[in-house]
């Protein structure tokens, strides 16, 4: 049974549709690279998942549960985390503050060993633990954002568009530090990416989205040697 099972996905903004039938699968301890344009419904799918808009029809299923239309505040403790486009960090806290945003849910005594956890992966939020997130770099925001996501110990990390606006020196890195943390952790990442190319080379298997649809899917390697998907996402 997969992990994340989302069948005909109809995603709503008021009356404006952001998905139209989106069907998609992701296992256990893998990496999928859900790729396409600005405005495909990556985000918008993701947004689902995490009960932040409305499901009009379709069915998302979390670890064998209905969660479809279920409150965003539950989907933290069901195993599910979101480092969201833009990073979104709060910039006039404390990186350490923000961090600690992202623990609500575990028990107070667990807090504390989890926090010394993501900042072995992120050793450079430990030298900036006291600073207001708003004065870090971009690349440092984004280890933010991820770390503050990881602090939940989830089972399904939605990463939306990590490498959006970073120098490629450190989307590489966050490259590196996303395939470290999913095989330490041993959990389930998406990617959603409009950087096809970055992310189907991390990820074992690709989904091709264009305007609110699935157009393809299959292991990464076939989707990167596939010529309309090399002419449609990868510049070729």
């Amino acid at each position: 049974m997969s992990l994340l099972e989302i069948s005909d996905l109809v995603a709503v903004y008021g009356n404006v549709r952001a998905t139209h039938g989106i069907s998609l699968k992701v296992n256990e301890n893998e990496i999928v690279a859900l790729v396409g344009s600005n405005g495909a419904g990556k985000s918008s799918t993701f947004k689902a998942v995490m009960g932040l808009v409305k499901v009009a029809s379709g069915t998302i299923w979390f670890n064998g549960e209905d969660i479809s239309g279920r409150p965003p505040y539950s989907m933290t403790r069901r195993g599910l985390a979101l480092s969201p486009e833009g990073r979104r960090v709060f910039a006039a806290t404390s990186v350490q503050e923000n961090l600690l945003a992202g623990a609500h849910i575990l028990n107070k005594s667990a807090i504390g060993e989890r926090l010394e956890q993501i900042l072995i992966y992120f050793p450079r939020l430990r030298e900036r633990l006291k600073q207001a997130a708003g004065n870090l770099s971009g690349g440092e925001q984004q280890m933010l954002a991820i770390g503050r996501a990881l602090m939940s110990r989830p089972r399904l990390l939605l990463l939306d568009e990590p490498s959006l606006g970073l120098a490629p020196v450190m989307v590489q890195r966050i490259g590196e530090l996303i395939r470290e943390i999913q095989s330490k952790e041993r959990l389930a990442v998406v990617l959603a990416e409009q950087n096809a190319n970055w992310a189907l080379k991390l990820a074992s298997r690709g989904i091709a989205v264009e305007t609110g649809r699935v157009k393809f899917e299959g292991p990464s390697a076939e989707l990167r040697d596939n010529t309309e998907i090399k002419r449609a996402y990868l510049g070729a």
